[in-house]
């Protein structure tokens, strides 16, 4: 068995850094569509919950957001701009309602200005790759965790459990959830984060992209939904 690349503390702390709740992008603005399908009774507990999220998860950013981070790594590593912008139209023509698209071009625009904004990070080189394009939060993560030296397969982890983390603070708030309810559901979803990292890798160019009509109902509903605790 290969042995698998050793992480310094300093790309640990950098990677926990990406991923943190308080990293100011406003990821935890947004449900996802979350919000409507507890509103409308999809889910009403921690198992319905952790089906949403695990399909979510698998068909989803398994198969569109994984494997583009794959992409865009490979046209950093090589320097190839052209790629690079292509991948990130791809993500964000796959983005299929408002709310979805709005979450991540504005947490894309938020990423990319923190960073220019950071003393001690120089993400100089880079800082004109998406200027006055729409910027999905998947290339300006994807060009953070590049520049923060960290490799493919942890910067596809932390994405994963961005995605988990969010979707379960949503939960807690909405369905509710408690709080040891919430933590069982973050042990078990992201058990399964290296599989599907592993199948993500394996998608070809052609089988990039997924519909979910519930999920894609679930978001576009959002936008008219009466009362609401998450931006749409």
């Amino acid at each position: 068995m290969k042995p698998a690349p050793q992480t310094s503390p300093l790309q640990l702390q950098r990677l926990l850094q990406l991923c943190s709740a308080n990293l100011p992008v406003g990821g935890f603005s947004f449900s996802q569509g979350l919000e409507f399908a507890t509103e409308n009774g999809w889910l009403t507990d921690s198992a319905s919950t952790e089906s949403w999220i695990e399909v979510n998860l698998a068909e989803s950013i398994a198969q569109t957001d994984l494997p583009i981070i794959n992409r865009l790594y490979k046209a950093l590593n090589v320097g190839d701009t052209k790629a690079f912008i292509y991948w990130n139209e791809h993500i964000v023509a796959c983005r299929e309602s408002h709310e979805l698209l709005l979450s991540d071009l504005a947490m894309g625009k938020a990423l990319m200005r923190l960073m220019n904004q950071l003393d001690d990070f120089n993400i100089t080189p880079y800082s004109g790759l998406l200027e006055g394009l729409d910027c999905s939060f998947v290339s300006a993560y994807s060009l953070c965790a590049f520049t923060f030296n960290l490799d493919l397969l942890l910067a596809q982890s932390g994405y994963c459990w961005t995605y988990i983390d969010n979707q379960v603070a949503a939960a807690t708030k909405l369905v509710p959830l408690g709080q040891t309810q919430a933590q069982n559901l973050l042990f078990r979803l992201s058990n399964n984060c290296e599989a599907l990292i592993a199948r993500a890798n394996d998608v070809s160019d052609n089988d990039i992209g997924n519909s979910l009509p519930h999920l894609t109902m679930a978001s576009a509903w959002h936008e008219s939904q009466y009362s609401r605790l998450f931006r749409s």
